[in-house]
């Protein structure tokens, strides 16, 4: 139980993550009953298990369409519908260059830029075709891979928080390792999710974003990299260059109803920059961010949805 006696935590480790679970009851049955849901949806959109729908496709890539479940379809399409937008940061098909890179996982060499062009022609998201009538998806190109990691957190935290609504639960947290979805409020009538200080310990803060009944999700290039020659090569890539994105900005994070929107808005913020993606927001008020920049301001896009408490006197706030 937390120092807060309201409130009981429940953990596992699932999807290579820490899992926290709160609620303000003692419910061993219903942890055990979101733990089962969550490893449950990550066998079906894992890329690491050899016999999931997403690896059966990516196996298939240049052969054969490959009939999947009406869930992973439906998020494939999601994906690929946002990937194929102008000018889009996000897209799922970039898991070859991601494999070569392996930032967070052992890699400490930058690839030689012909090996990126080449792994670059590999990374065409309207080169993945949807039969609908069939539920099929097939991969025009040998050598193509899609990944739904970039989404699928999301999508499970809010399939967790639609599971405590049908047991009736009315405030609870789960966290996904950095996707957080919350039912109603916490214990001081707010949620209080902290933000994290970049390249610092992870108890360090810069402040406290504080919701009800909304997700909060960071994304900052401080969470896997590595350095070379006094240059930080980190994990968040640009599909058009195939190179780490390198623009003014340390941290995105998302707060918004679905945790599946703050998954894709995080990546497509973060290749927009702050500015554009400022004026971006104005037209998506359920959207609304918080960016963290190199030179030490945290910017806030709005605040109809969250309040903030800045914990670091030195950052500058800016509110928009």
């Amino acid at each position: 139980m937390t120092p807060d006696s309201r409130i009981y935590a429940y953990s596992a480790v699932l999807m290579g993550s820490p899992i926290l679970l709160k609620l303000f009851e003692h419910n061993e049955s219903l942890a055990s009953g979101v733990f089962r849901l969550i490893k449950l949806q990550e066998s079906t959109f894992t890329v690491n298990r050899p016999h999931s729908d997403i690896m059966a496709i990516n196996h298939a890539a240049g052969r054969d369409p490959v009939t999947v479940s009406e869930p992973v379809f439906e998020l494939i399409r999601r994906a690929k519908a946002i990937s194929c937008l102008p000018d889009s940061s996000f897209n799922f098909t970039i898991g070859p260059l991601v494999k070569r890179w392996k930032i967070g996982f052992s890699g400490h060499s930058i690839p030689a830029a012909q090996d990126l062009q080449t792994l670059l022609s590999l990374t065409n998201p309207e080169d993945v075709i949807l039969d609908e009538h069939t539920r099929s998806v097939f991969l025009q190109q040998a050598g193509m891979e899609i990944d739904l990691g970039a989404i699928a957190k999301g999508y499970i935290a809010d399939v967790v928080r639609d599971y405590l609504r049908d047991q009736q639960v009315e405030n609870a947290l789960i966290n996904l390792g950095g996707n957080v979805q919350t039912l109603g409020a916490g214990a001081e009538g707010a949620w209080a999710i902290g933000l994290k200080k970049p390249f610092a310990s992870p108890d360090e803060l810069i402040g406290v974003i504080n919701v009800t009944g909304k997700s909060v999700v960071t994304s900052g290039i401080y969470e896997r990299y590595f350095e070379l020659d006094g240059h930080r090569y980190h994990h968040i890539l640009d599909p058009k260059t195939g190179y780490p994105l390198d623009n003014e900005l340390l941290s995105v994070t998302i707060i918004s109803e679905d945790s599946i929107d703050g998954d894709i808005w995080t990546t497509l913020l973060y290749g927009m920059g702050v500015e554009k993606s400022l004026e971006y927001l104005k037209q998506i008020p359920h959207i609304e961010a918080v960016f963290v920049t190199h030179d030490g301001q945290i910017i806030l896009s709005s605040q109809r949805q969250f309040a903030f408490t800045p914990l670091d006197d030195s950052y500058r706030i800016t509110t928009y």
